[in-house]
């Protein structure tokens, strides 16, 4: 989730000094991974790195620095769980402090463009010293860096819990994150009562979503940022569009409708999760509709409906969208677990 770019920028548009929190390097156990992040203001706080003393005393550190407003913008705190702070974790987090001045506005607003495209960008944090300035740079991964940044974002092992390293050629520390949207690409048919609860909670996880009604007026005012509308009569070109490997969610007010986008979501191959709110009776009765039509039965055998996890049961929309929550967070599990499946294979046995 990217939430702490919007935050950023909304404290520079308000002229709110504002510390950014990293979650650099962890050694052992530790409430939360590289890269999480927080933000820091003289009165507030944005996100989390993990909550309890650590958090505690990373807001401490930050507001120490607003008040003083002098030593430098960036630097290292190194932080040990349990002998420093009590807490039984028991290892050692290394936060990166970044002061965010105007003059940060310019590598915030390019990776917030960034994550427009699938490979995001590469956000790299010099520290200085020893007649080096410290630096923030912002660059589009090239083909010769794909990887890097792949590496980055699905790192398994030591390199998961490691963004902050030595240069090797300037001697200084320096952080280096890919930033990039989440592959979790969850599409919406339905601003109905079920709808308006999923994208709520969606809203606050890691994945992007698109809404889509032709009933503009049930959208509300504001949606969380990783949320885009599509108030469109022509949702099937939704589906068409969608890259491959999105998640489906079909749960309009129309029984019609949902068998119309049922059946131009079964022509695409390349879907992660088919789900279509109802229940068993509704999914007998499209079934028989879809062999009426001369639709081979595997086809339709992929569509989840009921849809939700297994053993959470209610019909409320807040508890429907629960569950459907958990069935997606558990296809995004699995996937990263595949993904991450090779680099454990070929990790050196020591």
């Amino acid at each position: 989730m990217h939430a702490w770019i919007d935050q950023a920028l909304w404290c520079l548009d308000r002229r709110q000094a504002a510390v950014l929190v990293t979650v650099a390097w962890v050694q052992g156990s530790a409430p939360r991974e590289a890269g999480a992040k927080m933000l820091v203001s003289a009165g507030h706080q944005w996100l989390t790195i993990g909550g309890g003393h650590l958090e505690w005393k990373a807001a401490e550190f930050a507001r120490a620095r607003l008040r003083a407003d002098d030593g430098p913008d960036r630097w290292i705190e190194a932080l040990p769980l349990g002998p420093a702070l009590g807490q039984c974790c028991g290892g050692m987090v290394h936060l990166l402090f970044e002061r965010l001045r105007e003059s940060d506005r310019g590598w915030l607003e390019a990776l917030r463009a960034g994550l427009q495209s699938p490979a995001g960008r590469i956000r790299e944090v010099g520290l200085g010293g020893m007649g080096v300035a410290p630096w923030v740079r912002v660059s589009a991964p090239d083909e010769a860096d794909a990887a890097a940044v792949g590496g980055l974002a699905n790192a398994t092992g030591p390199d998961a819990d490691r963004l902050l390293r030595p240069d090797p050629v300037l001697g200084c520390l320096t952080l280096r994150e890919a930033v990039r949207p989440d592959p979790l690409h969850v599409v919406i048919f339905g601003a109905g009562h079920v709808g308006q609860a999923l994208v709520h909670i969606l809203g606050a996880l890691p994945c992007r979503v698109t809404w889509v009604d032709a009933r503009d007026d049930l959208f509300p005012d504001a949606v969380p940022a990783n949320v885009s509308i599509e108030a469109t009569d022509t949702p099937e070109a939704v589906i068409d569009d969608a890259p491959p490997d999105s998640c489906f969610l079909i749960m309009t007010h129309d029984h019609a409708l949902d068998q119309r986008l049922c059946e131009q979501l079964l022509r695409r191959d390349d879907v992660a999760y088919f789900g279509l709110i109802g229940s068993q009776t509704k999914r007998r009765k499209f079934e028989h509709r879809f062999r009426a039509r001369g639709i081979p039965p595997e086809r339709y055998a992929r569509i989840v409906c009921p849809i939700g996890e297994p053993g959470i049961e209610g019909k409320q929309p807040a508890v429907i969208a629960v569950a459907v929550a958990a069935q997606l967070l558990r296809l995004r599990s699995g996937r990263e677990r595949r993904a991450d499946a090779p680099a454990r294979a070929e990790a050196p046995v020591h």
